[in-house]
């Protein structure tokens, strides 16, 4: 009799108890009673993994998370009760790889200068793919220089390339934009201009128009300028970067050069230095009716404030494709002066319920609903 199935289910069995206990324990340590929601909804934590930033759904209940500080690219699986069972490690010792976006089977991966691909990576693991170079003429700064990365309706994989700086007069066709590409590489160019620092973008699930989050200027006080959801309905826009910030704010230094009104204005002003980053489209079914379509952002949190803000995931209210809110939805890893979590990304699984990565408390966190 042939005993291997019944050991590889047994070992698949510890590892997931081990994995479960593993989240139990850091459960435990970290306050999650102190995450405020609206009634009905509950927070749990998910998988423990290494500086997790953006994430991105696989195949075959796989989900794949970049990092900032770890180098590393992580794979989370989960069973059928969408509970997170194996983390495996699938490329290390990169250079901030912060975006992954996954196609066709492969995984894209981000790495400052160069986007990378693993082929056939979901029934690769345990044993992952030498990464594949698919393009490598990105800009080598580290200043702003990871990357979110995402593919588009429209087939295209969108990289966006930060200033080089704090405020500059950059080449705007190698830094302040977004850009996209071709699945191998090919037929680069800018998509939008004037854009400090996105680390977070979806399509509207209507529309198909690209939203993002863009990220403020440093050194012009607590409450100057906001941070920025901005809405791109077409190619060769400019939102604004060097010149003005936020609706109507001209930059000190070259806000001279060109008036706030020829570019176009946020969607929505942020709060100032809040650092909003990953940002999704609630497109699930598991929330109540209000929340279809509306706008979830993880807001990192300040570091140069006098005061923090930020550090929660919060929610846009559109109407008729306006921004027409933004308040607070999970809040609460920020107590008084000190945080002990600062979301990086959301992402909604397809049973309905919202994942939120926390690269300071190395977890991510599951968000469910019941009526109450």
């Amino acid at each position: 009799m042939n005993d291997r199935p019944s050991a590889a289910r047994g070992f698949r069995g510890v590892l997931v108890a081990l994995l479960l206990s593993s989240c139990a324990a850091v459960a435990q340590a970290l306050p999650l009673e102190r995450i405020k929601l609206p009634p009905g909804f509950r927070i749990e934590v998910w998988a423990q993994v290494d500086n997790p930033r953006a994430m991105a759904l696989g195949g075959n209940n796989t989900l794949y998370v970049g990092s900032f500080r770890a180098g590393k690219v992580h794979a989370v699986k989960f069973d059928g009760d969408y509970r997170a069972s194996q983390v495996h490690v699938v490329a290390q010792n990169l250079n901030m790889p912060v975006g992954v976006a996954y196609r066709e089977g492969a995984l894209y991966v981000s790495a400052v200068d160069r986007i990378l691909r693993l082929d056939a990576i979901d029934a690769r693991l345990a044993d992952p793919p030498r990464p594949a170079v698919v393009r490598d003429t990105f800009p080598r700064d580290r200043h702003h220089g990871w990357k979110f990365i995402a593919f588009g309706p429209d087939g295209r994989l969108y990289v966006p390339v930060g200033a080089p700086c704090n405020v500059c007069e950059p080449d705007s066709d190698r830094y302040a934009n977004i850009m996209r590409m071709n699945a191998d590489g090919s037929a680069l160019e800018v998509f939008a201009r004037g854009v400090r620092n996105s680390v977070g973008f979806d399509w509207h699930p209507a529309t198909r128009d690209l939203w993002f989050t863009d990220n403020g200027r440093d050194w012009l006080g607590d409450d100057m300028p906001p941070c920025e959801l901005n809405h791109a309905a077409r190619a060769d826009m400019h939102f604004g970067y060097p010149y003005c910030h936020g609706s109507d704010i001209a930059d000190p230094e070259f806000g001279a050069k060109r008036a706030c009104k020829e570019f176009v204005p946020p969607a929505r002003n942020l709060g100032a230095h809040v650092a909003p980053l990953g940002m999704r489209f609630y497109t699930g079914s598991m929330f109540p009716p209000e929340y279809r379509g509306q706008i979830f952002i993880a807001e990192h949190g300040s570091w140069n404030r006098s005061k923090k803000n930020g550090y929660r995931v919060t929610l846009v209210r559109l109407k008729e494709n306006k921004a027409v809110s933004h308040e607070g939805f999970a809040e609460g890893w920020l107590q008084g002066e000190s945080e002990w979590g600062r979301p990086a990304d959301v992402l909604v699984l397809p049973d309905g319920s919202l994942l939120v990565s926390d690269d300071f408390a190395n977890v991510i966190y599951r968000i469910t609903y019941r009526a109450p």
